[in-house]
């Protein structure tokens, strides 16, 4: 058994090639939150804009109800045949949807089938992304050395940030760079197209990656689950509901407050705030920068209780924080989201290597596959068209989303609580 000190081999190299995927493939699935209102319009027009939004913030729920589909294909994959291929599959899978959105004719082009369409190659995006972050996440955290694996562990949701960042990059430049007639007409399909080369790339990285050495032991000698998700579903049924709760807020917290924020910003709130993706893109530069530090402090000061501050804190500040963005300013919002960057720091710093912690290895991707992509399906994916309509129903843009917001910080906080104490668990 190695110390806590012991590097894997080419670990460096296998840190880059697992991460530099993920912000490929997350940046894909992302741009399309970014241009929900004008792919709305395209796909889904109605005389009522807020309907539009509602349809396009369902397409992108869409593809995360396959998430745990997705995820088990992906996790038997990795649990049986190795994380590196299963790796190579998702990152490949992205590639075409994601092209073929860019090419797709539009509402007025071809009626109802181009609706249609855009659905199925969502879901198909979703598949894949079930498989994505889990590998990257099982990948990492088996090859860190013991006494930082979170630290490493935070890598992988950086590059899943780092993704979803790059799409607001692009969509800050586009706006930037484009009349708004001109990205309404031709300019949104700009980032689904560059989404061919994005995928390559990520291809290409992850060739020379290599599995953790106790993981290649067991897969050259063939001792591996045959079935490793019913093995999970059978034997670890708690720990899968335990993840189930604990990433409730991360999902739900992470499509409000950065996917959907510039649409709150921007055709929600009374007062349209200037500026909205670059406050949004800002916010994401502060978390990228937090979420290295809270896994190293989970490495120091325990998992549990960085995660329990970071979800109690999400319970106070969110109604507070919600109030003072309604002004409309762009110093206000983008104080506010500064402020919710650090606190979701704390969520999400720990959380790969406290998901790793709960499973034993020949089941730990499938394990944590189910767990995670369900509260993604349930109330990650959701969570836009969730507050849109919650917003439309009730007429309060305020304590609508705020307070669904709270409720998921309330069950993840409690499932905070709990962290550390599975049992049954390979021993770390």
């Amino acid at each position: 058994m190695s110390t806590p000190q012991q590097k894997t081999p080419h670990l460096k190299r296998n840190t880059i090639g697992g991460i530099v995927g993920n912000v490929l493939e997350w940046y894909d699935f992302a741009v399309f939150g970014y241009f929900a209102p004008i792919i709305g319009s395209q796909f889904f027009p109605s005389e009522d804009k807020m309907a539009s939004i509602i349809s396009a913030f369902g397409v992108f729920a869409a593809g995360y109800m396959m998430r745990p589909i997705g995820g088990m294909i992906f996790g038997s994959i990795g649990d049986r045949m190795g994380r590196k291929k299963a790796l190579q599959i998702s990152v490949a899978m992205m590639a075409l949807p994601t092209v073929l959105v860019g090419f797709l004719p539009t509402h007025a082009q071809i009626g109802l089938t181009a609706s249609v369409l855009l659905v199925l190659l969502r879901l198909i995006q979703g598949i894949s992304v079930g498989g994505e972050l889990i590998g990257s996440i099982s990948f990492i955290t088996e090859i860190a050395p013991r006494n930082r694996r979170g630290l490493y562990g935070s890598f992988t949701m950086c590059s899943a940030l780092g993704g979803v960042m790059l799409g607001s990059l692009v969509a800050t430049m586009l706006h930037g760079l484009l009349s708004a007639a001109a990205i309404h007409s031709w300019g949104w399909r700009i980032p689904f197209l560059a989404g061919f080369a994005v995928a390559g790339f990520g291809v290409w990285m992850r060739r020379g990656i290599v599995e953790a050495p106790d993981f290649k032991k067991h897969l050259e000698a063939g001792d591996l689950e045959k079935n490793p998700v019913v093995e999970a579903l059978k034997t670890k049924p708690r720990q899968i509901l335990h993840v189930l709760f604990l990433v409730m807020v991360m999902g739900g917290g992470f499509y409000m407050l950065f996917v959907w924020w510039p649409t709150y910003l921007t055709k929600i709130i009374p007062t349209p705030v200037p500026h909205a993706l670059a406050v949004n893109t800002l916010s994401m530069v502060a978390l990228m920068c937090c979420i290295p530090l809270m896994g190293l402090l989970s490495d120091i000061w325990g998992r549990r209780i960085v995660l329990v501050l970071a979800t109690g804190a999400m319970v106070v500040f969110t109604y507070p924080l919600f109030v003072f963005t309604d002004h409309g300013t762009f110093a206000g919002a983008l104080v506010c989201q500064l402020l919710f960057a650090i606190i979701f720091s704390g969520v999400q710093g720990p959380m790969s290597a406290t998901m790793m912690e709960m499973f034993p290895m020949k089941t730990r991707f499938s394990g944590i596959a189910i767990g995670y992509n369900v509260s993604l399906a349930i109330f990650g994916g959701t969570a836009p068209l969730i507050s849109t309509w919650l917003i439309h129903k009730t007429g309060n843009d305020i304590t609508a989303p705020a307070y669904y917001l709270i409720a998921m910080a309330l069950v993840s906080f409690g499932a905070a609580l709990f962290v550390g104490t599975d049992k049954g668990v390979e021993p770390a």
